[in-house]
């Protein structure tokens, strides 16, 4: 089996047009950039309160971070109600309603496609409240506290 060369000299088996398979790069800078802008569309969606659900009924909730697809057909929303609590309620309220969502951002984002929604739930603002009170124990004080094998106390 014969391998074709690219022009720029590359193995064109794991090459797409010519570019460099992106691999565990990240996001490239157009997902970055329709994210943000998905972001900021949820958001004055949300602000609206054209949604009629009682789950969603006087509940604030931040749209924290939206990741499409490579192919921009589809994107995640993280979102977290304001004060954390119900969260999981509000999540699936989101969900059904993702259709009317997708709706009304095709009318306010100028992409190819709407991409379809999937919310969940951020645990990030959990996650960092729980590291802090780990880093606050007693525990952990005494130990950042403890002398080192020099006889000094570790900084922090």
């Amino acid at each position: 089996m014969s391998r074709h060369r690219s022009p720029r000299g590359g193995d064109r088996s794991s090459q797409s047009r010519g570019r460099t398979p992106r691999g565990d790069l990240g996001p490239s800078q157009r997902q970055l950039r329709v994210g943000e802008a998905l972001r900021h569309a949820l958001a004055e969606i949300l602000r609206r309160n054209d949604i009629q659900d009682s789950d969603l009924q006087g509940v604030s909730v931040t749209i924290t971070q939206v990741k499409p697809s490579p192919d921009m057909r589809y994107a995640t929303v993280y979102c977290e109600p304001l004060g954390g609590r119900n969260g999981k309620v509000i999540v699936a309220a989101l969900n059904r309603h993702k259709g009317f969502l997708r709706g009304e951002m095709g009318h306010m984002i100028a992409t190819k496609f709407t991409p379809e929604l999937r919310f969940v739930e951020d645990d990030s603002f959990a996650e960092a409240q729980k590291i802090e009170t780990i880093l606050k124990s007693p525990e952990v004080q005494r130990d950042l506290a403890a002398p080192d094998e020099d006889g000094e106390p570790d900084d922090v």
